[in-house]
């Protein structure tokens, strides 16, 4: 198949985020499909001004330059996605390819698939990252009443153009249902582990640990990912806090950046925690991801007590799988009754950060079983989360869609 994928927030190992669309693109290459993928440069040089291509692992990637980050506000946000769907939609009509397959967020993904399916004839495959616009709506991210019937009037239209539809997690297909769209015409693929990429030795976390003499030997407690409003990373700080009375030698590590960044270096530093033991470093590509996961007792997956966000599937929890790291979340959904089942991790309780800092403390003095629950947490991602497995499934899904459409 020639396969038009448009992500807006594709990235390279060599780049800071997350690498799904790479890693499905690739195999899909290496299956003999042509995968072109139209894409934005969010940090451009002063120089780019236009359009430029690149070939990644055999993928042709079209860059659009729309600089973007977390930090942004929600309508400078807003309008880099209009930016980038009337762009893309252009720049995909032009390319020849059986199926165009999007993948949202954000949901203006939708308008370049729509546009250039259409166009061109051929179908649409919709993947379903996040269940727009639902959160940025509990959120209170959007929030007049024209937007929010403009937003759900793409969603509704994404659906009903899409040939099929690509949910990443059980609550997200029930999402999708609950929008009126068949059981039939949704597939759940969920996030992806490449172990392959983040079973390092032993040496890459040790050399990790001499760089920094506030950890050594240290128990460590990891989130590695954006700071965002979604995250609801205030709680980690306050466990931080609560353990310092605790446990003193824990170390809590905190690796992005986001647009709570500020106000967690405000609370940490309220909360007397920072440089004591919570510490704060810059993200990393994800290249270098893998080597902070060996050096990480447990590593962390945070949302903010919003039910939505439940279903979620983020990357850095199929990361903790893929490195064989115990992983602590705290929220309900589909996630914590995987880990409830399997027994490879802890699920805190969001609205106890004392009792969610005595659990936590009680399985970081266990050895024993750090050591049973990060083999079980390497054993559920190979067995269960497989890019390669994933990456059939959706060509599975694409072939079917082009057979029938």
């Amino acid at each position: 198949m020639k396969i038009i994928y448009l992500h807006q927030y594709f990235t390279t190992p060599e780049m800071h985020g997350g690498t799904r669309s790479y890693e499905l693109a690739r195999r899909l290459v290496g299956m003999g499909h042509e995968v072109h993928m139209v894409t934005s440069d969010t940090e451009p040089s002063l120089s780019t001004k236009g359009w430029r291509e690149t070939t990644e692992s055999g993928i042709h990637v079209h860059w659009l330059p729309v600089p973007y980050s977390n930090e942004m506000t929600y309508s400078n946000r807003m309008r880099a996605f209009g930016r980038f769907a009337v762009n893309a939609s252009q720049r995909a009509v032009q390319l020849d390819g059986d199926v165009v397959f999007a993948t949202s967020t954000p949901l203006t993904i939708a308008v370049p698939g729509l546009v250039s399916s259409r166009w061109k004839r051929k179908p649409m495959v919709f993947e379903v990252r996040d269940l727009w616009p639902s959160i940025p709506i509990a959120l209170g991210a959007l929030k007049s009443r024209p937007a929010i019937v403009a937003a759900q009037l793409l969603e509704r239209a994404a659906y009903a153009g899409a040939e099929h539809i690509v949910a990443l997690s059980p609550g997200m297909k029930a999402g999708v249902e609950a929008a009126g769209v068949s059981p039939e015409k949704i597939t759940v693929i969920p996030n992806l582990c490449d172990p392959e990429r983040f079973q390092v030795p032993a040496s890459a976390g040790a050399e990790f640990r001499r760089k920094h003499a506030w950890l050594g030997d240290r128990p460590m407690v990891l989130y590695a990912g954006t700071l965002g409003l979604v995250n609801g990373l205030d709680y980690l700080v306050r466990i931080a806090a609560d353990m310092l009375r605790r446990e003193p030698e824990v170390r809590f590590v905190i690796m992005g950046s986001g647009r709570e960044e500020g106000s967690l270096h405000t609370l940490s530093e309220l909360l007397g925690v920072r440089h004591r033991n919570l510490f704060f470093l810059p993200s990393v590509p994800k290249a270098e991801v893998p080597a902070v996961l060996s050096a990480a007792t447990i590593a962390t997956s945070f949302v903010t007590d919003v039910p939505c966000l439940q279903d979620n599937s983020a990357n850095k929890f199929f990361d903790a799988l893929a490195a064989g790291r115990p992983i602590a979340i705290n929220h309900g959904g589909w996630q914590a009754e995987l880990i409830e089942r399997e027994q490879f991790g802890l699920v805190l309780p969001n609205r106890s950060v004392a009792e969610a800092a005595e659990l936590l403390s009680s399985r970081l003095r266990d050895p024993q079983w750090l050591a049973e629950a990060g083999a079980r947490a390497a054993r559920i991602g190979r067995e269960h989360f497989s890019a390669d497995t994933a990456a059939r499934r959706l060509a599975g899904v694409l072939q079917r869609a082009v057979l029938t459409a």
